[in-house]
């Protein structure tokens, strides 16, 4: 049971989280003592030796300025003060015997044979540091021999430096412990603040588990990295809504568009097969009537997988260039023959030699979508002009008309799937065209916009960039 909990806390991000900061901080806090306590140590060091140099030259300038004797007189009477305050101040002759000898109480029992002493009388200060005290404590002594061949030590010891480091350890000893808990508390509660947020986002999860699409993470507008995921989480949850509920309307339609002619299929059929006087040419005229209602199924499918490729990203485009003028009087031949039945007249105006990248093949069904529905909407009597241009690196094809435009509350769904408004349910058509239209341009780095002409008409633009690297 205790090592399943164990487990299980280990595995907590905000109990690693609360560790990792706890183990900064108290890192940085041990760091923070050796920064301080190795420099402490080396500057008290220094002091030491700066003293002892001090008194030793201090003694050898008396010694080359009044003599021997005036020094040996002097080092006699600061005996007790030197060893008062832990010198040793040492004078010998050549022999090596004793002249004069200050030596403080705790080095009473110091082997003082053990003192090295320099050869020469080269004038030079030598350094050495010996051990005592079974080696606990350490001693800095400076010698120098003299002109006549004396030699003077001055040393000290290490006591007062221990002391005050020791009094360093013991102070940062008795903060260790409230540094600790305040290190693990504070990673703690910096820990819940900085996961709060993916708390949040996890319990919006859930609530979307349960069905409830609204749901969103909440925000802090803190401005951080967390915020910011919470901003697109919450706008994806909400392009996922928006989906979602395009979807059920798609299927809605799709399923009444789907209803009507199968319906009438089946209509056909039943109908055919109970007429006692079926001939060949009745039979004829049922299985029309079913191809023809199966391609128009068949065109709606097709139709929308060509949608959802482009719209995800994965319709597969062969750009070409071509020469527009002739592109759009091509497309305009193909319509030619319905405008003529509605005396529409269809106009191209496209500069001669202008030339655009894309796949050839997309972009007819996209020009062939708007100039039918322009043919379609457009009265007898009316036109309907194409025009093309290149402006800012983009190829730009205009659709206008002269029809009965678009109801203002139609135009921002006019590109949704299956959407057609008021004035459009009168015309045969599956609700389909726009949306592949927006599509296609997706898939080209285009965009397609509408707008109601000032007079009378509807004008759609069609634009994309004017080439492409894959272009051939």
């Amino acid at each position: 049971m205790f090592s399943a909990m164990l487990k299980q806390l280990l595995h907590n991000t905000g109990f690693r989280l609360a560790c990792w900061y706890s183990a900064i901080f108290i890192s940085s806090s041990i760091l923070l003592f050796i920064l301080v306590y190795f420099p402490l140590r080396s500057a008290i060091i220094e002091n030491d030796r700066d003293m002892i140099q001090a008194k030793l030259k201090e003694y050898a300038l008396q010694y080359q300025e009044s003599g021997f004797k005036w020094m040996l007189n002097e080092i006699r009477m600061e005996q007790g003060h030197n060893a008062e305050h832990g010198f040793l101040v040492r004078l010998t002759d050549s022999d090596g015997m004793v002249l004069s000898q200050a030596v403080p109480v705790s080095w009473r029992d110091f082997d003082r044979t053990a003192i090295p002493a320099p050869g020469a009388a080269d004038g030079e200060i030598h350094w050495h540091s010996l051990r005592y005290n079974n080696n606990r404590d350490e001693l800095e002594i400076a010698s120098i021999r003299l002109a006549d061949h004396h030699l003077l030590q001055v040393g000290k010891g290490a006591e007062e430096m221990e002391r005050l480091l020791a009094h360093f350890r013991d102070i940062f000893t008795g903060i260790m412990l409230p540094v600790i808990l305040i290190g693990f508390a504070g990673g703690f509660f910096l820990s819940y603040r900085a996961l709060r947020p993916i708390r949040d986002l996890i319990r919006t999860v859930r609530s979307i588990d349960t069905g409830r699409m609204d749901a969103r993470v909440p925000s802090r507008q803190t401005g951080d990295e967390l915020d910011e995921l919470i901003h697109l989480f919450n706008d994806m949850l909400a392009k996922i809504e928006t989906l979602l509920t395009g979807m059920r309307a798609a299927l809605d339609n799709v399923a009444h568009d789907l209803r009507t002619p199968l319906t009438r299929m089946r209509a056909a059929i039943e109908t055919t097969l109970q007429d006692p006087e079926r001939n060949a040419e009745s039979l004829r005229e049922a299985l029309m009537d079913c191809a023809e209602d199966s391609e128009r199924l068949v065109t709606m499918v097709n139709t929308l997988m060509d949608i959802s490729e482009a719209e995800t990203g994965v319709m597969q485009l062969h750009p070409v260039r071509f020469d527009v003028a002739a592109f759009l009087h091509e497309v305009a031949d193909l319509y030619q023959y319905v405008a003529e039945e509605k005396e529409v007249v269809i106009t191209v105006v496209a500069p001669a030699g202008l030339e655009a990248a894309g796949d050839i093949n997309r972009i007819r069904q996209v020009v062939a979508n708007l100039l039918d529905n322009a043919v379609k909407y457009t009265p007898t009597g009316g036109t309907v002009c194409m025009r093309a241009d290149a402006l800012d690196h983009e190829i730009i094809i205009r659709v206008e008309d002269t029809g009965v435009g678009i109801a203002a509350q139609d135009l921002p769904r006019i590109f949704d799937r299956l959407f057609r408004g008021d004035q459009s349910r009168s015309q045969r058509g599956l609700g389909l065209g726009l949306s592949l239209v927006k599509a296609v341009m997706q898939a080209h780095k285009g965009r397609v916009g509408v707008e109601n002409l000032p007079d009378r008409g509807t004008r759609f633009t069609i634009a994309w960039p004017l080439s492409t690297p894959d272009a051939a």
